[in-house]
């Protein structure tokens, strides 16, 4: 069958001219297209119509019934043509069908590209026609060309799955500007200006709601059909669909790197990097091609030259002749065509994605698919990944001589350009209005807090290494909660005491993960040891790491890491933020929280859980073993069925017909049972 690469990887398939039309590109046209507008590796047209079943179907439909007519007379009537004419009207219906199929095996001899699929198609057939087996030739080219017509309807399928997410692209934008409302193209958007989103539209570009309230459908981006109630002040992302009241959104992204463009961006190269599988699989048939020509050639070939020498002549009568040698070699290059494997494996990997794209789970490569069949470690990060990240402050304690007033009002001044959860929990409890204005020198210091010069005081809130950095005393709390120190004029003037909640699925993705194998599950956190381990005693962790920096995040997992070198499986790192993101990369898995994600976690990551929900890392597995384990089916399936027919073909066991089903219906099977996993 015709090698669909291209339909992956967006590459012409060999003996192809890559021909690229930018117009047609996907990040400029949104279009789930192939790159190549003159090839037909996609199943796709061509200048000379070779491949476009609009066209060929009606040469298939005209040869297939002069076929069948002259099988019926042949077969159960008494007309007896001559032996010339039988050949001429068999040879009408052979190049009807399969002319085609004969001008592509000679252009790619043409550039020395011999052991292909339309190769062994041409050579079985046309020696079929030589030694006076004209149905049967006939017959292997009708049934090959059926079966690419299936195929290609199973390829395109698999296709409008992942093309159905590319609905979410947004075709215009509603921006309030001095003139009036002005309907603009997306791209035309600046950050800091207002789009209005009316009920039933879908929002094109992400930012925070400046004033209305609604209830938004982001089943587009996280699969979960119950809609999500948005206010004034919340986040609202590209791609999903505002449902009931009028909003005003104020854009602090430009459109390319919105979360809709980032899911195009995602989805349209996800199968670029092929799984091993597909890799093993691809080198195979590079070489058992060739050897199956040679082999069918010495079928032909040696059982006549063996027989001429060492056995008598009075046995002549007792062994196949030439002819009958010449169709068993024909036999087993029909059988021999790899196409169940060179098709319907990447094709299965391609539904699987797919698959896992419309759960929000947004694959960057078959490779990392297969990757998730075979897990046996993941560690996570704490805050907004494992918890909420939706603090609430609970406590605010003065020392020195200060108010709890001063602790707070300090603390949202320092915090003001900061948007970190914590950030913003301290500025939701301030009553009083900030005054951006009277903060000066903004200083974030990683791993430790952040700085500002306000009215002249010099002001620090971060957590208990910068009271140890400044030899300041302090009481810590005991509650096992996240706290910011606030230090003023060098002076330890209090502290806020701010609670986070774990997700409802942490616990859930934790047990559900052991109950598939992933045995081991550990946790890096910048936070203080004592809410570390309370989260991890809730989790039922391995062990977990606390008080880490930015920069020590690695080396924390490097020790994780290093003790699981003799696992035989894939380690996984789960996060959310800039600071995970050199983790994630040294991940052999990593992936990442996409709603309240970062753009450098998701750009770092293998793999994006668009909900921000642990459990769609269990999702993410069962789709991937599931997807593997169709793929083996059809590994096993496919050489089992073919090295039984190869045998029985070399034994002249199996007619030509046969042989039309061990190539043909064994593809086809194979084709349809990787559909299954859009089930």
């Amino acid at each position: 069958m015709v090698n669909r690469e291209v339909v992956y990887n967006n590459e012409c398939s060999p003996g192809t001219e890559n021909r690229v039309d930018p117009e047609r590109q996907g990040q400029e046209s949104g279009e789930f297209a192939p790159a190549c507008t003159q090839c037909a590796c996609n199943g796709g047209s061509q200048e000379d119509g070779m491949f476009s079943w609009q066209k060929q179907k009606y040469y298939l439909i005209s040869g297939s019934i002069l076929y069948a007519g002259l099988l019926i007379t042949t077969t159960f009537t008494s007309i007896v043509f001559p032996e010339w004419l039988l050949l001429g009207l068999y040879l009408v219906c052979y190049l009807i069908v399969g002319g085609d199929i004969l001008r592509a095996a000679v252009n790619n001899i043409g550039k020395w590209e011999f052991f292909d699929e339309f190769f062994l198609m041409s050579v079985a057939t046309i020696g079929a026609l030589c030694i006076g087996a004209y149905p049967e030739a006939v017959a292997v080219m009708l049934f090959f060309k059926v079966g690419e017509m299936f195929q290609d309807k199973a390829v395109s399928r698999s296709r409008d799955s992942i093309s159905s997410l590319l609905a979410i692209r947004p075709d215009s934008a509603l921006v309030e500007r001095e003139q009036g409302a002005d309907l603009v193209s997306p791209q035309g958007v600046d950050i800091g200006e207002i789009i209005q989103v009316k009920p039933g539209e879908r929002i094109p570009l992400d930012g925070y709601i400046e004033s209305g309230e609604s209830f938004v459908d982001t089943s587009p981006l996280t699969g979960e059909p119950e809609p999500k109630k948005l206010r004034s002040g919340e986040r609202a992302f590209s791609g999903t669909i505002n449902q009931s009241g009028l909003l005003r959104i104020k854009v602090d992204k430009p459109f390319y790197m919105s979360t809709v463009s980032k899911i195009l961006d995602l989805v349209e190269n996800a199968a670029d990097k092929k799984s091993r599988t597909d890799q093993f699989i691809t080198k195979f048939a590079r070489y058992y091609t060739p050897v199956v020509v040679g082999i069918a050639a010495g079928i032909s070939v040696l059982p006549v030259v063996l027989h001429s020498v060492l056995i008598p002549a009075s046995w002549y009568s007792q062994i196949p002749t030439f002819s009958d040698w010449i169709y068993r070699g024909l036999i087993f290059l029909v059988i021999s065509c790899p196409c169940a494997l060179v098709v319907s494996i990447p094709l299965g990997f391609f539904a699987g994605v797919g698959k896992a794209s419309k759960k929000g789970i947004l694959v960057k490569g078959a490779n990392f698919l297969e990757g998730l069949s075979n897990l046996k470690m993941v560690i996570w990060d704490k805050t907004g990944t494992l918890t909420k990240g939706n603090f609430k402050v609970q406590e605010i304690e003065a020392r020195n001589g200060f108010s709890r007033e001063e602790v707070l009002a300090a603390a949202a001044h320092v915090e003001i350009f900061s948007n970190h959860p914590i950030a913003r929990s301290i500025l939701e409890r301030c009553q009083k209005s900030v005054d951006k204005d009277a903060v000066l020198d903004y200083q974030e210091l990683a791993g430790y807090g952040v700085r500002a010069v306000v009215r002249g005081q010099n002001i620090i809130a971060g957590n208990e290494r910068i009271l140890h950095s400044l030899s300041l005393e302090f009481e810590s709390p005991r509650e096992e909660d996240t706290v910011v120190h606030v230090v003023i004029d060098a002076v330890h003037a209090g502290y806020i005491v701010i609670r986070d909640e774990l997700k409802s699925g942490s616990k859930l993705a934790v047990e559900h993960l052991r109950k598939r194998g992933v045995e081991k599950h550990y946790m890096l956190t910048g936070d203080r040891e004592n809410v570390a381990q309370n989260i991890s005693g809730q989790l039922a962790l391995d062990d977990f790491s606390s008080g880490l920096l930015p920069q020590d995040k690695v080396s924390g997992f490097e020790s994780f890491f290093s003790g699981a070198q003799n696992q035989n499986g894939y380690i996984a790192y789960v996060g959310d933020g800039i600071n995970d993101a050199p983790v994630l990369t040294r991940a052999d898995i990593g992936i990442a929280m996409g709603g309240l994600g970062s753009d450098a976690a998701i750009d770092s990551a293998d793999v994006v859980l668009m909900e921000d929900d642990p459990e769609k890392l269990v999702q993410a597995v069962d789709i991937s073993r599931r997807t593997k384990f169709i793929v083996w089916e059809n590994i096993v399936f496919a050489l089992g069925v073919k090295g039984l027919f190869l045998a029985m073909g070399a034994m002249g066991s199996i007619t030509m017909w046969e042989a039309v089903f061990a190539d043909v219906g064994v593809a086809m099977i194979a084709v349809l049972n990787s559909i299954r996993i859009l089930r």
